[in-house]
């Protein structure tokens, strides 16, 4: 999933309810926790990883009884702070909030990895999932990923579409497509959905892969045309836009948020973790904020269950790679 920033006060504001009814109890895993918990957070402050860490900081806070840190460490499509937690402690007292990029993506597209995603991080739970969606200007009159796919073999080489970055999972699925279909495109990579969106507002460029909270204003609007979207199922707030899997593409792994711990991590603590976490997630306010944001409801995983989509989808990605022929230098 995309760690670009989603609307703070909508996801928040039912937070502070959920922690009044979060139970107060003590630990059963030998006495932890005995101290404060660190969250480490991949993105930066406003990002969807700090969002829905913060999220869950209230809730968790209540029912540990312990306070529950944010600790925001952004940088290196969250190298710096998955690398941190990767090389911390595994006493239960350092834990990490992460998009899927800086898990599943990055070690297939990063030639030179500091931790080994699938070793060195204990998946704890799934927070959410959400795919990202394929956007246009208007004015370009792509609707369809077939109309996608005839403008670009009809002038090839000439458009160019947008992503939030090299390496991203905006531009990864692109490169999958044009694989897909035999399209000529040129990538332009942002820094960022925001300053990407305002180039597509003005038609600056017309077509890019932004995340699936931030253009539903614009989309409804009429601003910008919603070409499709990725994942397995529609978004909530825009069920008329057809994943990109209905129109014919191949790839449909979803995006999503998880919370990870050091390799070593005892068991009994990552399953009280998980445990919170879920009864956190399966709140009705809670679903009714992931709606808003067009996010589907959360998955109620336990951890070897979310284990077993870590690696499913680092395999997907591994393959979308191949196909397309994407690696960083």
């Amino acid at each position: 999933m995309i760690d670009t920033p989603v609307s703070r006060r909508r996801l928040l504001a039912g937070a502070g309810l959920l922690a009044l009814q979060a139970p107060l109890h003590a630990s059963e895993a030998g006495g932890w926790p005995a101290r404060p918990i660190r969250l480490v957070v991949s993105g930066p402050a406003g990002a969807g990883s700090d969002i829905f860490a913060r999220l869950l900081a209230g809730p968790l806070q209540q029912a540990l009884g312990q306070p529950v840190v944010v600790d925001n460490k952004p940088g290196a499509n969250g190298l710096i702070g998955n690398d941190a937690v990767a090389k911390g402690p595994h006493d239960g007292y350092t834990i990490l909030l992460s998009p899927s990029s800086a898990i599943a993506i990055n070690p297939v597209i990063q030639p030179k990895m500091p931790y080994d995603a699938q070793k060195d991080l204990l998946p704890v739970a799934q927070v959410g999932a959400a795919g990202i969606l394929l956007v246009a200007n208007p004015a370009t009159g792509i609707r369809t990923l077939a109309d996608l796919v005839r403008h670009a073999k009809a002038d090839p080489g000439k458009l160019a579409y947008g992503s939030w970055g090299s390496g991203s999972t905006g531009h990864l699925v692109m490169e999958g497509l044009k694989a897909q279909y035999g399209m000529d495109m040129v990538h332009v990579p942002y820094k960022g959905v925001s300053p990407l969106l305002s180039d597509l507002l003005g038609n600056s460029i017309g077509v890019g892969f932004v995340d699936i909270a931030s253009p539903v204003p614009h989309i409804r609007s009429g601003k910008l045309q919603a070409v499709g979207c990725t994942g397995s199922a529609r978004g909530p707030a825009l069920p008329d836009v057809p994943t990109l899997t209905e129109q014919g593409y191949r790839f449909d792994a979803d995006g999503w948020y998880g919370v990870f711990a050091p390799a070593g991590t005892p068991r009994e603590v990552v399953l009280r973790l998980n445990q919170e976490i879920n009864r956190i997630l399966s709140a009705d306010e809670i679903v009714q904020k992931f709606a808003a944001q067009n996010m589907p409801r959360p998955p109620i995983k336990d951890a070897d269950q979310f284990a077993a989509t870590v690696r499913r989808d680092l395999a997907a990605w591994q393959s979308l790679a191949r196909v397309a022929k994407l690696r960083l230098d």
